[in-house]
């Protein structure tokens, strides 16, 4: 069966700002307050995608999500004109209006979980929208996310959030990786989580992602047991700074490249997915060790917040990382050493993410990975995918709407409002999602 790896990146909003709103995010809360660059920040993304389309990959877009989210605002007690309800709350609730404004829907990594339809016992393609419930701003997203996976997958099974409640807490693919031989064969999936639901919560950074979610989305996508895993992350890592499991792990094919300390329990991992994958494939492990890369270089740098992808006609992986691990001596030099040797991943290429980065968000979150045979891909709504000519309308399109810089004294301003509304009124034709996909469009 002929499939491939695609990547759809969510493409960044025009209310980009740093507001430090992500509890064990470390970049999050050190650039809180600074001016961010919303332009520079869209092209950044929009400029990855298209050197992903440019080297053979499938490469899809998902839209930004409406900021401010006035619906959240008026279930808040606010009443009134959009004018009204933006000013007052900026007034009374400023707090709250960070997490309005917040463009966090850009990191798709956190969008949804997805099982391949070669995965799944009833042979479609499942997507569970990640209820995203450890923090205010990212709560606001699911259902968006779900209408935005309807409209690019419409032949997909596209379910609904989990109950957005502290035992069923779900951060999507940010916590899952998928292996196999090939990608039109049954892999192995690798759910990864921070604790159990029903646990006492512990000092420290909150983790996000519990056994009940992953366990709840296994069942729903119809996956094989057998060929499930359910790892923990270490607690080390978390309050390290690795609130979700892709920023000291990442996958592709039979590879699973990770930090030394990303797991509770490494040695029973290995023997997990091993014991999974007897019969499909031998899996390989490449295991980072801390003395090599110390875990504050690996999560500083975004070592594994990369894109672990193999371009076509090239037998090894590359790794996809931001500039800041090139920048950073102990992993620019681990990079050296991995590509050297005749191991899975044969090379890195760096890629400029920094308007991302700052907030916390390599290459990798920046996308959702879905696995789609060649008749699932002619399915996808074909505005949503991004070649040279897409790529070209989105850039004219930003740099018609968004604004070059965006300080914290910007934030108040309603013109915000109105600037953003136009700007994702236009792009619901550029991208074929409807008159009526956004909230605002619907009144």
């Amino acid at each position: 069966m002929t499939a491939m790896e695609s990547n759809f990146d969510g493409l960044i909003g025009p209310t980009h700002n740093y507001g430090g709103l992500s509890d064990g995010n470390i970049a999050s809360a050190s650039n809180a307050g600074l001016t961010a660059h919303p332009k520079k920040a869209v092209l950044q993304g929009l400029s990855k995608m298209l050197s992903m389309h440019n080297q053979g990959l499938w490469q899809g877009v998902l839209p930004p999500h409406q900021r401010p989210f006035l619906p959240a605002l008026r279930n808040f007690g606010y009443t009134g004109s959009d004018r009204h309800i933006y000013e007052q709350a900026w007034k009374n609730t400023p707090g709250l209006m960070k997490n309005i404004l917040s463009a966090s829907s850009m990191w798709a990594a956190n969008a949804a979980t997805v099982s391949p339809s070669m995965d799944c016992q009833d042979g479609n393609l499942h997507f569970t929208p990640a209820n995203l419930s450890t923090m205010l701003h990212r709560s606001l997203e699911h259902q968006q996310t779900q209408r935005a996976l309807l409209a690019a997958f419409p032949f997909a099974k596209v379910h609904s959030a989990l109950l957005p409640q502290s035992v069923f807490s779900d951060e999507g693919a940010a916590n899952h990786v998928r292996l196999c031989k090939q990608r039109g064969q049954s892999g192995v999936e690798l759910f990864v989580y921070g604790r159990e639901g029903f646990e006492p919560q512990i000092a420290g950074y909150p983790a996000r992602q519990t056994l009940e979610a992953s366990h709840a989305i296994a069942r729903a996508h119809q996956l094989d047991m057998a060929r499930t895993v359910f790892a923990r992350q270490s607690r080390h890592a978390i309050d390290a700074g690795a609130f979700h499991n892709d920023v000291v792990c990442v996958g592709a094919l039979k590879t699973l490249f990770y930090h030394e300390y990303a797991f509770d329990d490494t040695a029973q991992m290995k023997s997990d997915i091993v014991r999974s994958a007897k019969g499909l494939f031998d899996p390989i492990f490449v295991e980072v060790p801390e003395h090599e890369v110390p875990i504050k270089d690996a999560i500083k740098a975004y070592l594994f917040n990369s894109m672990l992808v193999q371009f076509p006609e090239d037998n090894r992986l590359t790794l996809i990382a931001p500039i800041e691990t090139q920048e950073t001596k102990s992993t620019q030099l681990y990079c050296e050493k991995l590509v050297a040797g005749n191991g899975p991943i044969g090379a890195v290429r760096y890629v400029d993410v920094r308007q991302s980065m700052r907030n916390g968000g390599g290459p990798a979150c920046l996308r959702l990975r879905v696995t789609m045979t060649e008749n699932e891909w002619q399915q996808v709504n074909p505005s949503m995918k991004l070649d040279e000519a897409v790529y070209d309308k989105l850039c004219a399109w930003a740099n018609r709407h968004y604004r070059d810089d965006l300080a914290p004294k910007d934030l108040p301003d309603p013109s915000l409002m109105d600037e953003s509304f136009a700007a994702l009124d236009e792009l619901t034709g550029i991208l074929g999602i409807g008159p009526d996909f956004y909230p605002f469009q619907r009144i």
